[in-house]
């Protein structure tokens, strides 16, 4: 412990010296649009149709159920669970069923949320520790047409910017049914020529499980920072803590048996840990032909995980829990540069960045009987070092071609020592991804775009190594690629040629070499056959009137396996049909309020399309009423109708303790049921 206190000193000591000291130029945080009352903040500097940035303004009034929920701003995505709520959530976009993370890049100002060769899946990006009064824009891209973005980009990626100061100081205070509480104090001060910013969360959630759900979640930021958007630079520290009784996802024929209720669970004893420490120091300078942007970071993330997918398939006798420990350690530097090059008489703008990261892992899978160790299945220590550069140019020829040519190169090095020597060992592989988009106009407020990239996801280090199976050391097994390239096509066009309405549409094919999996009985990803993904997105956003925004989106996607195999060319838990819209009032005195309603409809379960999920839909309705003294109430109903949908469903097989045999099913965890919150926040 002392050695990690000592590496964040040493971090923050070196970013004071450089960066403050001014011996690095820094630069910027990525640019963050912040629109007015007008629509087409972004025709004239966007790469491509699915870009965005959402702003404070428009997510202040959105019902959300759970953190993770709030980047279903970005159009298409849908965010889901299937155990507890201390678990990493699952993504659904452009027909993927993403797991935990496998195909979406998530961060938080800048630093990476995914976590690589993870115990629970490759991917993991968990959510729960965000504040959602802390987040000032929310930025999206989809597709991998974006030189800067790199690991589990294939889809899209999404960046999240807290706020360096707050407008007021704000206590609020929630209660909920099902045992639901939370409280939140967040403060911003001058300090030291800047602004100290903090804030305190505490949350308390039973849920309504026949098995209380007994979440208790500790979540703290502290930041200081100071400068403007020209120069400046900000030094964050957080830690999070949350513990929980997993609520799993359960066969429908235990609940169509009476075993169970839709709320039930046939391991009491699931339970996760999970907690999270983070520092980062970031600092930007932007002058008229020339920016800087540096980040330094470093964390540590824990989780310990207690799972049960097919109960006594196994083994009868003691059942099927099994236990997932991630312990990591992960530094990372991110620098860039970006500077004008016009040459004859074209406008342009180079960049080109460094990223390194490094995650140093103590990960194992155990089984155990009632969270107690029965023997282990296999415990890793891995190195993996993933290091990336990138150049991309902005050429402006006329006044309605514009380009944006990009590549990156990645290097990924692992090594694993394994309790079982064969399975020790090194990997490395490097991948080169080259990028370019093509943007026609703006003609009449209207731009159209074309987009061709390469992109990828990485795989388990512990499966690039691997030669046998660990449960069976006498059965060999093939070793999997270090980094899985997938390479996208976009057209699309974006306009904002009716009044107050910005208005765009997609169109997109996606090629991947490996699809990553879950596998049910084995709590994992793992990859999988090549795949290919077709679809088509549209989405609206409209300010009719001052304080009300409008917005719909609609997206359709068909995912196929591209290979010969008799099984089928179906992917399992490909998301089709995915629709969103919501309205929200936003004045500063008086009534405000907000109503979403979102759609994901069925999909696939196996191969051969033989069995299907059911489509879900739900509603959830925020209104609140602010008095002149900073002091407000609202009112949040979560599933407004009580739908009696599904979050997600699998189809696999296992065996309940009265069976003999293990059986085919799908396993599915509910929508839960509607709930109503109320909220009161002082702010002054």
């Amino acid at each position: 412990m002392k050695k990690r206190i000592l590496c964040l000193a040493v971090c923050a000591a070196v970013y004071q010296n450089v960066v403050l000291a001014g011996g690095v130029q820094t630069l910027e945080m990525g640019t963050v649009v912040v629109e007015g009352e007008g629509t087409d903040g972004l025709v004239g500097t966007a790469e491509s149709a699915t870009v965005g940035t959402v702003t404070a303004e428009q997510l202040e009034n959105r019902p959300i159920q759970r953190p993770g929920e709030l980047i279903e701003v970005v159009p298409g995505l849908i965010v889901s669970q299937h155990s507890g709520e201390g678990k990493a959530n699952q993504y659904y976009l452009r027909g993927f069923n993403l797991d935990h993370g496998t195909d979406i890049a998530i961060s938080l100002d800048g630093v990476p949320i995914n976590q690589p060769t993870h115990g629970h899946g490759q991917g993991w990006a968990d959510l729960n520790f965000l504040i959602p009064e802390l987040v000032e824009a929310v930025q999206y891209k989809k597709g991998p047409y974006y030189a800067e973005v790199g690991d589990f980009s294939s889809a899209g990626a999404v960046n999240i910017h807290y706020a360096e100061s707050l407008d007021q100081d704000l206590l609020s205070a929630t209660v909920g049914q099902y045992g639901y509480y939370r409280l939140l104090a967040a403060q911003s001060a001058d300090f030291m020529d800047g602004t100290l910013l903090y804030a305190l969360e505490l949350g308390v959630d039973d849920g309504p499980w026949e098995v209380p759900q007994d979440l208790r979640k500790l979540n703290s930021v502290i930041r200081y920072s100071r400068g403007d958007r020209a120069r400046g630079m900000s030094i964050t520290a957080m830690a999070y803590d949350n513990r929980w009784t997993a609520t799993d996802q359960i066969p429908l024929r235990a609940v169509e048996q009476g075993l169970v209720g839709r709320f039930g669970s046939l391991d009491p004893t699931d339970a996760g840990f999970a907690n999270r420490v983070a520092l980062s120091a970031e600092g930007w300078n932007n002058g008229p032909d020339r920016s800087d942007h540096l980040l330094i970071y470093v964390k540590e993330d824990f989780l310990n995980l207690y799972s049960n997918f097919t109960y006594y398939m196994e083994d009868p006798v003691n059942g099927d829990q099994f236990q997932q420990v991630d312990d990591r350690r992960t530094y990372g530097l991110k620098a860039s540069r970006s500077w004008l090059t016009p040459f004859a008489n074209v406008d342009a703008e180079t960049e080109v960045g460094v990223q390194i990261r490094y995650d140093d892992i103590d990960v194992s899978l155990h089984k155990t009987k009632e969270r107690q160790r029965l023997s282990t299945v296999r415990a890793d220590q891995v190195g993996l070092g993933a290091y990336g550069v990138f150049a991309k140019n902005d050429a402006r020829w006329n006044d309605w071609l514009r380009t944006i040519a990009g590549i990156r190169a990645d290097l990924r090095r692992g090594s694993v020592e394994s309790n079982l020597p064969a399975n020790s060992g090194e990997a490395s592989e490097s991948l080169v991804s080259p990028k370019l988009s093509v943007v026609l106009g703006p003609w009449s407020k209207t731009e159209y775009f074309v987009n061709v990239g390469r992109g990828y996801h990485s795989n388990d280090a512990r499966g690039a190594t691997m030669t046998v199976d660990p449960t069976d050391p006498n059965q060999s097994v093939d070793k999997v690629d270090l980094l899985v390239p997938a390479t996208g096509f976009d057209l699309g066009l974006r306009t904002a040629i009716l009044p107050k309405t910005q208005l765009a549409l997609a169109l997109w094919r996606l090629d991947m070499d490996s699809e990553l999996l879950f596998v049910g009985d084995a709590g994992m990803t793992e990859p999988s056959r090549p795949s290919r993904r077709t679809g088509v997105e549209v989405s609206a956003y409209v300010t009719p009137v001052r304080h009300l925004i409008a917005d719909v989106d609609l997206a359709y996607s068909q995912a196929r396996f591209t290979d010969d195999d008799p099984a089928g060319d179906r992917i399992p838990g490909a998301v089709e049909g995915v629709a969103s819209a919501g309205l929200t009032y936003n004045p500063p005195r008086g009534w405000n309020g907000g109503l979403r309603v979102r759609y994901f409809g069925p999909r696939p379960l196996v191969e051969d399309n033989s069995v299907r999920s059911e489509a879900t839909f739900t509603a959830a309705a925020d209104v609140g009423y602010r008095f002149k003294k900073g002091l407000e109430a609202s009112v949040e109903i979560i599933n407004l109708f009580d739908a009696q949908d599904s979050a997600i469903d699998y189809y696999y097989e296992s065996q309940l303790k009265n069976e003999t045999s293990p059986q085919p099913d799908i396993h599915f965890h509910p929508v839960l049921p509607r709930m109503v919150r109320a909220s009161l926040v002082a702010r002054f």
